[in-house]
């Protein structure tokens, strides 16, 4: 009921987080989540921030909009948060940065809450729904690495291997 991918991206942990972080520009990454605003009076990323996303499930529908909260905000370092439903959390998707050389291992996570609606979900679906989630955080990735990058391949070595992530 998790899954992650990481990509070097030759930019700054200071660029990619910028990039990550800023729910307003998520439809120009995620294959799903087409639009993101921020809630509650929130003008950018804090810890305990709400936004809502704006979902094409697997890029096809149903569409709806989901409420989140920023459950870690650690500038340049972390960026995660929960997708809630009637309140209560039931995903996490985040994001870890690590140095690397003068790029950035960027590492996209998730991992369903292990809830019992969760359990009976990804005993039905969650082959598919796994790969779907596989494709669309490697599809993520490469759309902010192609956005963060100024043109250098440094990290091209280490994008066929990055390292696991902790």
């Amino acid at each position: 009921m998790r899954g992650q991918v990481s990509v070097c991206i030759d930019a700054s942990p200071s660029t990619v987080f910028g990039l990550i972080s800023d729910v307003t520009r998520i439809g120009e990454f995620s294959p799903e989540t087409f639009e993101g605003q921020w809630l509650d009076g929130a003008t950018g990323p804090a810890l305990g921030a709400r936004f809502r996303g704006h979902v094409r499930r697997n890029g096809r529908g149903p569409v709806y909009w989901t409420s989140c909260t920023v459950t870690s905000y650690e500038k340049e370092r972390e960026f995660a948060f929960t997708v809630d439903v009637a309140g209560s959390p039931v995903n996490t998707w985040g994001y870890r940065l690590r140095p690397a050389g003068d790029g950035t291992l960027l590492t996209e996570w998730f991992a369903l809450r292990p809830t019992v609606l969760n359990r009976l979900y990804w005993t039905a679906a969650g082959r598919w729904r796994g790969r779907t989630n596989q494709r669309g955080m490697e599809a993520t990735l490469a759309r902010v690495k192609t956005v963060a990058e100024a043109g250098s391949d440094a990290c091209a070595a280490r994008d066929s291997n990055p390292e696991p992530a902790g």
